[in-house]
């Protein structure tokens, strides 16, 4: 496999016109994928500062077999990759003095492209996170359910909302900002938020929901106030934006949880939820120019 096998793109609608099929054939492990080209496509690379984004993939025989997107100022986020296919990527990005300051990407994707982007730029990798992504099977609703009700969070709920995601990004350690200047640049906008109640109406817990995609609703985030958990009302709201969802027509959902957070993914494994692949992020430093 040569690294000129890889055929890239800075068009996005050239690259799903190319690759929206392949991504769509397997919607569920492709979903972080088909979220940012669609959050893309909304808001316009111009959105993401002046850097163009990237794309490409890889085809035999008429067929795409992966695939990569890099937006502005973002990592490097492939398809499922063969150490080969990995390696001709590495390969040809580094001959064309790309610069990436992290991969995301399936566990074994993103080590195998980690350790070949270190041969051949001299960037240090440095494992970020572990996430696990989740399917929901039959739904196994929280019992006895906390006390409340959900509440679909509207235009008046926005400053609770930015704060709760502000803490959520905290929690999580993004390195974000959000309040209402940054707002509509987020991760956090363009999304659907529920709300659990208690029963005088005091917000407890939230969930929110990407758009849905080829038939998948993904939930993000899910939150709750550190001095209110452990009472059910993640599980309860969660479970009723999967209802929504369900309502809505979604064939599947899904969610991602850190690997390493044994609560949230012991409470989700409750309700239903079933590992589909685990995820991991490696940061670069040190590259060579």
């Amino acid at each position: 496999m040569r690294p000129d096998d890889w055929q890239l793109t800075e068009d996005v609608d050239d690259f799903l016109a190319r690759t929206g099929g392949f991504l769509r054939s397997r919607p569920v492990p492709h979903i972080a994928a088909l979220t940012a080209i669609m959050r893309l496509r909304a808001r316009g690379a111009a959105a993401y500062g002046p850097e163009p984004p990237l794309f490409g993939q890889l085809e035999d025989e008429g067929e795409v077999r992966a695939a990569f997107q890099r937006l502005p100022s973002h990592g490097l986020a492939p398809t499922p990759l063969t150490p080969r296919q990995a390696e001709a990527l590495a390969a040809h990005l580094a001959d064309l003095g790309h610069r990436l300051p992290h991969v995301s990407a399936e566990d074994r994707t993103a080590a195998a492209f980690a350790e070949a982007w270190q041969r051949r730029t001299g960037a240090t990798p440095a494992l970020r996170v572990r996430l696990r992504l989740h399917r929901l099977g039959t739904l196994t609703p929280p019992l006895p359910l906390a006390a409340g009700r959900a509440r679909v969070v509207g235009e008046e709920d926005r400053e609770h909302l930015m704060r709760w995601c502000a803490e959520f990004a905290a929690d999580v350690g993004e390195a974000v900002t959000v309040d209402a200047g940054t707002w509509a640049g987020t991760r956090f906008a363009d999304k659907s938020y529920t709300f659990w109640e208690t029963p005088d109406g005091t917000p407890v817990s939230m969930a929110g929901a990407n758009p849905m995609i080829a038939g998948v609703v993904q939930v993000d985030p899910v939150h709750t106030p550190a001095p209110l958990r452990g009472r059910g009302y993640a599980g309860a709201v969660t479970a009723e934006v999967r209802r929504a969802a369900r309502a809505a027509g979604a064939q599947e959902v899904v969610l991602y949880t850190n690997a390493a957070n044994p609560t949230s993914n012991a409470l989700y494994r409750r309700l239903g939820y079933r590992p589909v692949v685990d995820w991991a992020v490696y940061d670069f430093a040190g590259a060579a120019r």
